[in-house]
């Protein structure tokens, strides 16, 4: 999740070819609930990781993680 525009996550998703659209939370609310950001008026996001399990509570969440490596690294988990 970003808080990129629709058009801004599609061109990125394009460009390095992912096969699913991304997220967006252009008025960051969603990333301030999750401690992505301090606040409303944040420019970006941290890099988070959270886990969400199937009864919508969160099971895991980590303050940083390398967006590269955290996918395999939760799959590992699970």
């Amino acid at each position: 999740m970003s808080f990129d525009t629709p058009a801004e996550n599609a061109a990125f998703a394009a460009k390095f070819g992912f096969r699913y659209p991304l997220l967006c939370d252009t008025d960051r609310r969603i990333g301030v609930a999750y401690g992505a950001a301090d606040g409303l008026d944040a420019a970006s996001a941290r890099r988070i990781g959270v886990v969400v399990g199937p009864d919508g509570r969160i099971r895991t969440w980590e303050g940083k993680v390398d967006a590269r490596s955290w996918p395999q690294e939760v799959l590992g988990r699970l």
